[in-house]
């Protein structure tokens, strides 16, 4: 059995930024951005440097099970994959997008703000 990698301390990094950036998400679009860059920022700073996501590779999908999908091209890259299986990253991956679902669906649930921003500038 393979020893368990932590990676907590990589989303104790990125959560500050993420929270504020979900709480001043003002759209779904901004909330499903904020979730790729928080998850871009965290994968590199956890497996340092040794898997680059590109666009498309992790996104937010409220209704898959984690929240989330990861593309066939980063499940097959062998660093991720080992992570993956073997440490926290998909349970802190899952958290995020769980926090950021909750957004998402707010925000869906109250259009009226989010146009009246738009179309009237606060």
């Amino acid at each position: 059995m393979e020893k368990q990698i932590s990676f907590v301390k990589a989303e104790h990094d990125v959560r500050p930024g993420f929270r504020r950036d979900l709480s001043v998400a003002e759209s779904t679009e901004d909330v499903k951005k904020f979730f790729v860059y928080a998850a871009k920022g965290l994968v590199e700073k956890a497996l340092e440097g040794k898997v680059s996501l590109e666009n498309g590779d992790i996104h937010l999908d409220p209704r898959q099970e984690d929240g989330f999908a990861a593309s066939g091209r980063l499940l097959d890259n062998q660093d991720f994959l080992n992570a993956w299986n073997n440490s926290d990253l998909r349970p802190i991956l899952k958290r995020m997008a769980g926090a950021a679902a909750k957004r998402h669906l707010h925000l869906e649930k109250h259009t009226e703000k989010t146009e009246s921003k738009i179309f009237h500038g606060r």
